[in-house]
């Protein structure tokens, strides 16, 4: 019932792996998928993922810094995956760690691992205990005890209270008398092949799982014992000695769970105090912590400093673009196409939507770009004016005069009360027609709660469809970042006339000058999205426009 189960190391390196009988299509997607969403992007807080029709079930070994990943229809309810992936886990690694010290790491690299037999054998016994442990089946009516019962045995227990109730008080003492009687013939004879039995197997006391457990490990140790114990085998396996030597001076130290608890306390605290969301401050814990755990610590390390480090390089992780996101370049593709490069600006109200979008029009025209604004806020009064004002600047500062006479900026607007929809994609035909570079269409601020505007959006982004759909956010917000990104890409699924709607591509991170160091909105944006911040806006001027610095916005975060 299992589509796969592989074993890589964290390098990338597949050190073995099983495909379920009739499975033709390849595991590399969805791993490459869990890869990407999952382990790459910090979210391993969850031992679960889903990728189209498939469960996956994933489980790291930070010691070995190995993972280990089962994938099955996601239709199914396997409740023995948990507990199979632990067991294969714990079997590879003292598989893993004797080839270690015995071969060494580079001819395990040429060489394939043999673990075939060991796997087949414990997908065996998961799948029968699960058996074993399944409900059992409700009986029908003829099997019960009320199927045995007549009109006059229950006429006759309803009056017959007093001599229950005497025949109780015999049961009672017949019970105390029991213990000197004599037991039966048949009795004896059953007796001493029971006990025989179980003192044979010394498994007296232990139940059916148990039983299979101990089974299961005395045959592995016996499969196992054999070249390990060899003293010649040991003493000449360089590699050996030296890992011996190397593990004894960076300590041997394992972490667990309970010795990161505290410190992940204080950094969970540290990081809401920073305006990271709480919900995204537990998660980025958790996730460390697993991250951790059974990992071997230096001597020279503390567990405050090791939870830190794995914290801040988690965070750079997170900020870092997940693909490549080169704005200039994608509108010169779409010029050879003869078309113009659309982006659509969204996000709650008075977060500067206008402002940064006319900053952003400025530095397209600094990179020798056209721009089209077109004015689909049709709802704030106000809204044309404002970015009409924009327009005139932006011409001034750019005169037509050094341009063959055409403005490189211009505004497309219809006025109040029309359907925004309608508008930008008469813009976007406009601008094909003149040969504008690029359309930035400004919308109406909402916030995430109102069903008809959130739906008015996902019309317009789904009808028009924008090469960039950018959410417009301020990084003053904490857990408000949260609800405002989610309820936004919720609405803009739900709404959408296509089986894979558009959702946010990135973010603009606004008024990011007046925060100092509680730059944890940055994080907790990106996190929930995992798109990554375009730009950030840092200031009144055109020119206040930035891309974000990972590691200095990381810096600022971890500073007490």
């Amino acid at each position: 019932m299992l589509d796969f189960f592989t074993i890589f190391s964290k390098g990338g390196i597949v050190l073995w792996c099983f495909q379920g009988a009739g499975v033709t299509e390849s595991f590399t997607g969805p791993v490459n998928a869990l890869i990407r969403s999952v382990i790459l992007q910090e979210r391993s807080g969850n031992n679960s993922f889903t990728h189209e029709a498939l469960s996956l079930k994933y489980k790291l070994d930070n010691e070995f810094e190995l993972i280990f990943v089962v994938g099955f229809q996601k239709i199914l309810t396997l409740t023995y995956v948990d507990k199979f992936i632990d067991d294969v886990q714990l079997h590879f690694r003292d598989r893993y760690k004797n080839e270690l010290e015995q071969k060494g790491a580079l001819k395990m690299l040429t060489n394939n691992f043999e673990f075939d037999d060991d796997f087949q054998i414990l997908l065996r016994e998961a799948e029968e205990s699960s058996k074993v442990r399944s409900p059992a089946l409700m009986r029908t009516f003829k099997e019960s005890g009320k199927s045995q019962k007549t009109v006059k045995s229950m006429i006759e227990i309803k009056g017959g209270d007093k001599g229950k109730e005497q025949g109780g008080k015999k049961n009672k003492s017949t019970k105390k008398e029991a213990p000197a009687a004599e037991p039966a013939k048949g009795d004896q004879a059953k007796a001493p092949s029971t006990n025989q039995k179980t003192t044979e197997n010394g498994d007296q006391g232990l139940t059916k799982e148990e039983i299979m457990q101990k089974k299961r490990e005395e045959f592995f140790r016996k499969r196992m014992a054999g070249p390990a114990e060899k003293p010649t085998s040991k003493k000449g396996s360089g590699f050996g000695g030296m890992f011996g030597m190397l593990k004894g001076l960076v300590g041997s130290k394992s972490l667990t769970r309970e010795d990161m608890e505290s410190v992940l306390e204080k950094m969970r605290d540290h990081l809401i105090a920073k305006n990271v969301a709480a919900d995204i401050a537990s998660q980025l814990c958790d996730s460390v912590a697993k991250k951790l755990e059974g990992k071997v610590m230096g001597t020279f390390t503390t567990v405050a400093s090791t939870v830190k480090q794995a914290l801040q390089d988690s965070l750079v992780q997170i900020l870092q673009p997940k693909r490549r996101v080169d704005i200039l370049r994608d509108v010169m593709e779409a010029q050879s196409q003869r078309r113009p490069f659309v982006i659509t600006f969204c996000g709650v109200n008075g977060v500067g939507k206008s402002t940064n979008l006319a900053k952003i029009s400025f530095w397209l025209i600094e990179n020798g770009f056209t721009v089209l604004i077109a004015a689909c806020d049709t709802f704030r009064a106000g809204a044309v004016e404002q970015l009409r004002t924009h327009q005139r600047r932006l011409n001034s500062l750019h005169p037509p005069e050094q341009h063959g006479g055409r403005p490189v900026v211009q505004l497309y607007e219809k006025g109040y009360g029309k359907d925004a929809a309608g508008i930008a994609m008469e813009a976007i035909a406009y601008a094909r027609n003149q040969a504008f570079d690029v359309v930035l269409v400004d919308t109406a601020g909402r916030m995430q709660d109102n069903a008809p505007l959130m739906t008015a959006l996902a019309k317009l982004i789904a009808v028009n469809m924008p090469d960039l759909v950018l959410f417009v956010g301020e990084a003053l917000v904490g857990n408000e970042a949260v609800d405002q990104l989610v309820k936004f890409n919720q609405a803009l699924a739900d709404h959408s006339m296509s089986d894979k709607p558009r959702l946010i591509d990135g973010i603009v991170l606004t008024k990011f000058d007046t925060i100092d160091d509680k730059v944890g909105a940055a994080i907790s944006m990106t996190y929930i999205t995992g798109q990554p911040i375009v730009f950030v806006g840092t200031g009144q001027t055109y020119n206040d426009l930035r891309s974000l610095n990972a590691r200095a916005v990381v810096g600022a975060l971890m500073k007490a």
